[in-house]
């Protein structure tokens, strides 16, 4: 009976904390799949307006606020639910019955068009970015790279200390990003990270490759 084999772990861990923007990839979704199906209609499609506004307020709501506790992002959601409700499918209604005149959230091929582009441009540009901003773990010192041409600053991971943290459920559930605090040892060193995506990945990670070295992990899931 053959033995199961270990999970294998990188020698070199990158960590890359990006912009809030990151978490309008859903936005970016719609807004492309929109403009395929508007295609197919002279009109605007009603509906596919509605559903892109909630989605538009939704990511706003996620950058805007943390959703710590699981009581709060539980009534938080619920009340926006119902406020999106009654502003695209109750409110309309009343509208047209009061005759304020037809209620149509319906947006051109054009419009989807030109938000899928501006969004992949910004969202591409954050990707390219990060590739010459990050941090990197190895077994003896902790490597920063910012820019292109930058030098490069280098901290011992002697009495490292790390602190994970997931300060949003609404982010969490995204992408698994979450906060990272790095404590390379003095108290004026302090490197934080505050959106890591796939957060428990890269914390176990760095918990295999530092095992030989005295690490304190402190993970706080709020």
């Amino acid at each position: 009976m053959s033995e199961k084999k270990k999970p294998k772990y990188p020698t070199e861990i990158y960590l890359r904390s990006y912009p809030k923007i990151i978490f309008f990839w859903p936005l970016l979704l719609v807004s492309f799949f929109w403009w395929i199906f508007q295609l197919f209609d002279e009109e605007p499609i009603g509906w596919l307006g509605t559903v892109w506004m909630i989605v538009f307020f939704t990511n706003l709501f996620i950058t805007a606020f943390d959703f710590s506790s699981t009581k709060f992002f539980v009534m938080i959601l619920a009340i926006v639910i119902v406020l999106l409700l009654l502003a695209f499918f109750v409110l309309p209604e009343i509208a047209v019955d009061i005759n304020f005149g037809d209620f149509n959230l319906g947006l051109t091929e054009g419009f989807y068009l030109t938000t899928t582009i501006v969004l992949a441009i910004i969202l591409g540009f954050v990707v390219l970015s990060s590739r010459f901003d990050y941090w990197k773990l190895e077994r003896n010192e902790i490597y920063h790279k910012s820019g292109i041409f930058s030098s490069a600053e280098r901290f011992p991971v002697k009495s490292l200390r790390l602190k994970k943290e997931i300060p949003d459920v609404f982010e969490y559930f995204l992408l698994r990003a979450g906060s990272m605090t790095l404590l390379p040892g003095r108290a004026d060193e302090v490197i934080h990270l505050p959106t890591v995506l796939n957060i428990k990945k890269k914390e176990e990670q760095i918990d295999w490759l530092l095992s030989h070295v005295s690490v304190e992990p402190d993970e706080v899931d709020s």
